[in-house]
């Protein structure tokens, strides 16, 4: 008889233990959330929407359902990961501060692969802080203005040879003053200084690409040189001409879904190496241009996935494509 019991007693545990194990398992499962990715037209992310308290960590589960995707969380520290097909990729984040923040795919998986984007909110208390508003809005720029400049320089500016001008120049070299002013205005600017009288049109040009080419370090530039590529160059080109690897199959997504939504048309990716263009837009101009995006031309904004610094980054290198390179 007792050892009937035993062997009842015994049975019952087993099955309350595989019971509290299994309970265990799936509650556990319950905190991870499985994040599917699919190209923008057959979905893209899969919940796209996504929520959860300050400080409690989010488990996320991510798979594609076609090709190789990237995830990243906007400006986050957190590294990229791709997210391969048929696979499954662990991915835990913690946030310290409520908000919503945007997450979006790193791999350009075909022409509408900007609009792979998603957002996480953060629940939770957070203490009110005073927001300053970008510069271009400061300045209160229309960035959907048309601008042309009025005066070419003959040849590509070089800031080696501007360089010879740098005693005459520490006015001009400031922040702020780049920051808000075109290179054709900070051109003007030096032609109407009577110190710089003596010197011609093209030295003066030289000049403003040596006091843009100061405005950034050579580390910043090349963390900008990596952005750009991996986030701008299949639209607007390696070299910054415009004719970037997905800008045809844009046109052609347009054409074949008909009309597309106001906010949503693609038009020609810009030609960062037209002088006319862009010698005549300030930094604080290109500033708006990236965080807003283009509205109603395809380019999409970028201000709730770069940091302010990999902004400004992003606008000096931006420049490049109009003066010469420094070795």
């Amino acid at each position: 008889m007792k050892e009937t019991l035993a062997r009842v007693f015994a049975v019952i545990l087993l099955l309350g233990g595989g019971l509290s194990i299994g309970l265990a398992w799936r509650l556990g499962q319950e905190d991870v959330i499985t994040l599917h990715a699919r190209m923008p037209e057959a979905g893209g992310w899969t919940p796209a929407d996504l929520t959860i308290a300050v400080n409690k960590p989010l488990h996320l589960r991510l798979t594609s359902d076609d090709v190789i995707h990237g995830f990243a969380i906007g400006q986050s520290d957190q590294p990229a990961v791709d997210v391969k097909p048929g696979e499954m990729t662990d991915y835990t984040v913690t946030f310290d501060k409520a908000g919503t923040y945007t997450f979006y795919c790193t791999r350009w998986c075909g022409a509408n692969h900007w609009r792979m984007r998603g957002t996480i909110t953060v629940t939770g208390e957070t203490t009110e802080q005073q927001v300053t508003p970008p510069l271009y809005a400061q300045l209160g720029l229309d960035i959907d203005a048309a601008r042309e400049t009025q005066v070419i320089p003959v040849e590509k500016p070089s800031p080696q040879r501007g360089a010879d001008l740098a005693l005459v120049l520490p006015v001009y070299q400031t922040e702020s003053y780049y920051r808000t002013h075109s290179p054709e205005q900070t051109w003007q600017d030096l032609r109407d200084d009577p110190e710089l009288a003596s010197y011609s049109n093209q030295q003066l040009w030289d000049a403003v690409a040596y006091i843009w080419q100061t405005n950034i370090t050579p580390e910043a530039l090349e963390k900008a040189r990596q952005l750009y590529a991996q986030n701008c160059a299949a639209c607007h080109g390696e070299t910054g001409d415009g004719d970037g690897v997905f800008r045809g199959e844009q046109f052609q997504v347009q054409s074949e879904a008909g009309e597309m939504p106001s906010g949503h048309e693609t038009v020609v990716p810009v030609d960062f190496t037209d002088p006319v263009r862009m010698l005549s837009a300030a930094p604080a101009l290109l500033q708006g241009k990236i965080i807003r995006g283009g509205m109603g031309t395809g380019m999409p904004m970028w201000g709730v996935i770069f940091t302010e610094e990999q902004i400004w980054a992003l606008v000096s290198y931006l420049y490049t494509f109009q003066f010469e390179e420094v070795p």
